[in-house]
């Protein structure tokens, strides 16, 4: 691989192994390690970005943990699985023009209103619409402003997003905007009641360390939708 495509790798492979880690499939670097079937300090060099893994590695990873193959390589922010062919990356400049016009644009300084507006009819018919092929149905997009998600939104990138729904659960570890008081990119973990098993919130992660995540309560959202595609101003992340 190219110097570009084994620093993404890297920096995917550390993300893979914290959350690994926090699910408590892994241990250790060794444990990891031993299920690629290579040392603790090949994998202490993948985690320095000293070396890339192998092909044989990262098919590994896939095949014992799981992992989406296409987050590894950044053209998705889906860690796990691969359902819905995780979440394509393109160019802003290449994506964005006039058409069928179902993709509405909530820029970030309009976000809190539409916080407020619960994402009205009324309330969405003065922001500029647009249309990405393939992309079908009634979808909104929000600017993000931000490091929080960082490296897989950047800010100023452009989430493309449908609302679930109603009885539509959001998966573990999936990017969703979330709408409380205010609009936010995150990834979820659902919270239940420990006696009865009910959902009572969500644990919401950045992908940047630096953010510490915190839980709000089923009460305080407004609405919650699924992290379709992303539009950068640099291209295929």
């Amino acid at each position: 691989m190219s110097d570009i495509a084994d620093k993404i790798v890297n920096q995917k492979f550390a993300l893979v192994f914290e959350q690994l880690r926090k699910e408590g499939k892994v241990k250790s670097k060794s444990d990891i390690a031993a299920q690629l079937g290579t040392y603790n300090h090949v994998i202490n060099s993948v985690l320095k970005g000293e070396r890339g893994l192998t092909v044989e590695q990262m098919n590994k990873l896939v095949e014992y943990y799981g992992i989406n193959a296409n987050f590894l390589f950044g053209a998705s922010l889906e860690m796990f699985g691969t359902e819905g062919g995780g979440i394509p990356s393109f160019s802003i400049a290449e994506k964005m023009f006039e058409g069928r016009n179902n993709i509405t644009l909530v820029p970030y300084k309009a976000s809190a209103g539409y916080a407020m507006s619960g994402g009205s009819q009324e309330y969405m018919q003065e922001f500029q619409k647009f249309t990405i092929p393939g992309m079908d149905g009634q979808l909104v997009a929000f600017e993000i402003s931000g490091d929080s998600m960082l490296p897989h939104i950047t800010n100023g990138d452009i989430v493309i997003c449908e609302a679930l729904e109603k009885n539509e659960m959001p998966r573990d570890n999936g990017v969703y905007v979330i709408i409380t008081d205010n609009v936010v990119a995150k990834r979820i973990r659902r919270l239940k009641d420990r006696k009865s098993g009910d959902l009572i919130g969500f644990e919401l992660i950045s992908d940047n360390s630096v953010y510490h995540p915190y839980t709000v309560e089923l009460d305080e959202i407004r609405q919650i939708l699924k992290v379709k595609n992303r539009l950068t101003s640099y291209g295929l992340a």
